[in-house]
């Protein structure tokens, strides 16, 4: 229903990240190559990026096509980043229009992407949602099943849970309500990435000090490695750790940083 990347390295421009590869961010709005839900991606994009010394990210986001906002392209130019987390979004039917629905959503220094859908949403997340303080939901940006995940998600992380297990236990609890769907998500906050393959594609690519984690490879150079379904990715530009979401076979799996 989307496609998002999350980035660690080294200082880069956005368009370096996002518009510059061949199969980027980007293009993956108008043609993804392994999106298995929906054809394109043009229900709003959004980037959130950490400047040094500054904890909490600046956010830019729009409704429409990120190819057809100039001022991105202009921005993307001269932006620098070491660490990111973009998306471009095919809404699910049924939910908010608008640039307060597009990912990624914040909360101090978080970032917060879902590629995916909330099946049945509104009706069939009630009693999740009702787990939630009325704050939590008062707070929600935007009338979707995205900004829900967000909302169960950013409470665990308040709560102390690390990023991996937050995103672990809101799908837990997804399942415990039988809300059935697909929970690709997606968090940082600049120093560390956390990621769920739950129903759609995930990958990842080390090289010397950086860490791109996306739905799908932006270019056909060497290094990009498959999630396999089901798991939980923690990384940093050191390496990458996978785990099976609670259910499943826990053997972990780990990849150290190397040059590719």
């Amino acid at each position: 229903m989307c496609r998002h990347l999350a980035y660690l390295g080294p200082p880069a421009t956005l368009r370096a990240l996002l518009l510059d590869p061949p199969n980027g961010l980007g293009t993956q709005a108008w043609a993804p190559r392994r999106q298995r839900h929906g054809t394109v991606n043009v229900d709003g994009f959004g980037v959130g990026w950490y400047a040094d010394g500054d904890p909490v990210p600046a956010r830019y986001r729009r409704a429409g096509p990120i190819w057809a906002d100039a001022s991105f392209a202009d921005l993307a130019r001269v932006t620098r980043t070491r660490a990111l987390l973009a998306a471009v979004r095919s809404a699910t039917e049924g939910t908010e229009d608008g640039a307060a629905a597009a990912a990624p959503y914040a909360a101090g220094p978080w970032l917060f992407s879902h590629n995916g859908t909330l099946n049945g949403w509104p009706v069939a997340t009630g009693s999740l949602a009702a787990t939630l303080a009325a704050a939590d939901l008062l707070a929600l940006e935007a009338r979707c099943d995205s900004a829900l995940a967000w909302a169960l998600v950013s409470a665990r992380l308040r709560a102390g849970r690390g990023p991996a297990d937050a995103l672990a236990d809101v799908i837990a609890a997804l399942a415990e309500h039988q809300v059935s769907g697909r929970f690709n998500f997606l968090l940082s906050n600049g120093e560390v990435i956390a990621a769920t393959a739950a129903g759609d594609t995930l990958c990842y690519r080390l090289s010397g000090d950086s860490v791109l984690v996306a739905s799908e490879p932006g270019d056909d150079e060497p290094g990009w490695i498959e999630v396999s379904d089901q798991s939980v990715l923690t990384a940093t530009a050191a390496g990458v750790e996978l785990f099976k979401l609670p259910g499943r076979s826990n053997l972990p799996r780990s990849h150290e940083a190397r040059d590719q």
